[in-house]
């Protein structure tokens, strides 16, 4: 007779990739997709689509909140902003998609919103917002998750990426330090955020006890 004694389960918070790459990957490729297919049709036809950006305190600008992300003042400003937002995507996906949705749309508002409160005159444009806010969770999460990997995919990109955090102080007349600034609050928030989830799901299932799944098996 042998008992078999289950493996234990790694914790699915202290991922550093995602758990599908390859679906990641295509969610991240077509969100990047859509931001190149907006801004051919914004240089086609021309449609001035960055007037639908944000026009801070105005009750008109509002609605840019939703669409300034997915807007670019040209083709370099979006060449500039493509890597990040690929790579931040990508590895934000590290405990599923649901997850990362949740994530993107606390850092997307979070950032407008703050965007719309304290902007200066005029109208501002891109998704450097949400990719700030990514680097910024993914520099936090090993922080509230206590997970040693994940501080060490904060530490790679905090080397590689760390100067473009002074891009959240005023200082480069054009660029949306406010956005910035907003959108990596937004990133801590959501890791914050995230971190209670798992506490919560990991307390609930602790009170449910051992499933049956994990009772060790016996064999004759």
């Amino acid at each position: 007779m042998s008992t078999v004694q289950p493996a234990k389960s790694r914790n699915p918070a202290n991922r550093i990739v995602p758990p599908n790459p390859l679906r990641a990957a295509i969610v991240v490729g077509a969100f990047t997709a859509l931001l190149y297919l907006v801004e051919a049709v914004d240089a086609i036809v021309p449609a001035n689509l960055d007037n639908l950006g944000i026009q801070p305190r105005t009750v008109g600008g509002l609605d840019g909140i939703l669409w300034a992300p997915l807007l670019h003042a040209g083709w370099s400003h979006l060449f500039a902003n493509t890597l990040a937002i690929v790579v931040f995507g990508f590895l934000a996906m590290a405990n599923g998609i649901g997850q990362w949705a949740a994530v993107t749309v606390t850092i997307w508002l979070t950032s407008g919103i703050g965007v719309w409160l304290t902007g200066a005159d005029g109208i501002t444009v891109g998704a450097s917002g949400v990719a700030f806010g990514w680097l910024a969770f993914l520099l936090v999460r090993g922080l509230f998750n206590r997970s040693f990997g994940q501080l060490m995919v904060a530490v790679v990109l905090f080397l590689y990426w760390g100067s473009t955090l002074l891009g959240v102080l005023p200082g480069n007349p054009g660029v949306s330090w406010q956005g910035h600034l907003f959108g990596a609050l937004g990133g801590i928030l959501a890791a914050w955020l995230v971190s209670l989830a798992n506490r919560a799901n990991k307390k609930d299932k602790a009170e449910a006890g051992p499933s049956a799944s994990s009772t060790p098996a016996s064999a004759a």
